[in-house]
């Protein structure tokens, strides 16, 4: 209904009053409306999730308490990387939460590798301390300019027959997912399932030769020793932490103690040996880092 201004002066002025608040009503109303979708324009999409972030913060030294300058840390299956400054220290700062691999190198030492869990809004505090590596390597002559010196080594030792080999052109044909599936590959490994500190299953490679599993039947058989570019992984090494098969050059896998070359002796070799060998290593074909 329309009404004129004298015909709604003259109304009576109990009416008058009803109107005009049936007015202010449908005004404010319409004003209402039209902020609140003003502010749902402006605003769009609530905002991501911030990701859940910690600290880690560590300390390098030898064996008689010095501190290690110049170490490199690095964090696997990342190109995350830094060296420890003169007192040994090193610091990764804005580190989503979660479980990762670390790996200390200092030439003159032998490299050192741990799990650790980063722990959200909380620093984790580590502790290293390097040995002396005293045993020289022999000499190699390079023969392939576009080859890297270790995998040379490596071509060397899978021409002499012992252990199984996984080449670069293999895992590229594949095309497998996983990098523990081109373990499978090799009759003498076995892939165990197990529980870690926090209960989350993981894959462990135990030696076929060894026999029994890690908890199961015959309970008591080893893991496997794993090495990524020379480097022994702790014990029990979670297989989901190895580098992604676009990142490996080669597999060397050895069943037996007896098998495993003698340049390897530093490591553990009771249970056999699996040797990862990456595409981007120190002295690969992107050069020494």
């Amino acid at each position: 209904m329309r009404l004129s201004l004298p015909t709604y002066r003259h109304l009576p002025l109990t009416l008058r009053s009803v109107l005009g608040a049936v007015l202010l009503l449908a005004v404010a109303g319409s004003t209402g409306t039209l902020g609140a979708q003003r502010i749902n324009r402006i605003g769009g999409a609530p905002p991501a999730t911030t990701p859940e972030l910690g600290v880690i913060d560590g300390a390098v030294s030898d064996t008689s308490l010095r501190p290690v300058a110049f170490a490199e840390v690095s964090i696997l299956r990342t190109d995350i990387k830094l060296t420890t400054n003169s007192s040994g220290r090193f610091r990764f700062v804005d580190v989503p939460a979660g479980q990762y691999l670390l790996i200390v190198r200092r030439l003159g030492y032998r490299p050192i590798s741990a799990i650790v869990e980063v722990a959200a809004a909380d620093t984790l505090r580590l502790s290293y301390s390097m040995e002396p590596a005293t045993r020289m390597l022999d000499s190699v002559v390079v023969s392939a300019s576009t080859m890297s010196l270790r995998m040379v080594e490596f071509e060397k030792r899978r021409r002499e027959g012992v252990g199984f080999f996984i080449t670069e052109e293999q895992i590229d044909r594949r095309n497998l997912p996983v990098s523990a599936d081109y373990l499978r590959l090799a009759p003498s490994v076995t892939l165990t399932p197990t529980h870690n500190a926090s209960g989350i299953s993981e894959l462990v490679a135990i030696s076929r030769r060894e026999g029994g599993s890690l908890f199961g039947e015959g309970a008591g058989a080893c893991a496997m020793q794993v090495l990524v570019d020379g480097v022994p992984m702790p014990r029990r090494f979670p297989l989901e932490l190895l580098p992604t098969p676009k990142d490996i050059a080669g597999i060397e896998i050895y069943a037996g103690a007896a098998s495993v070359p003698a340049q390897f002796d530093g490591a553990d070799r009771r249970c056999g040996m699996i040797i990862v060998w990456t595409r981007d290593g120190r002295d690969d074909r992107k050069g020494l880092r």
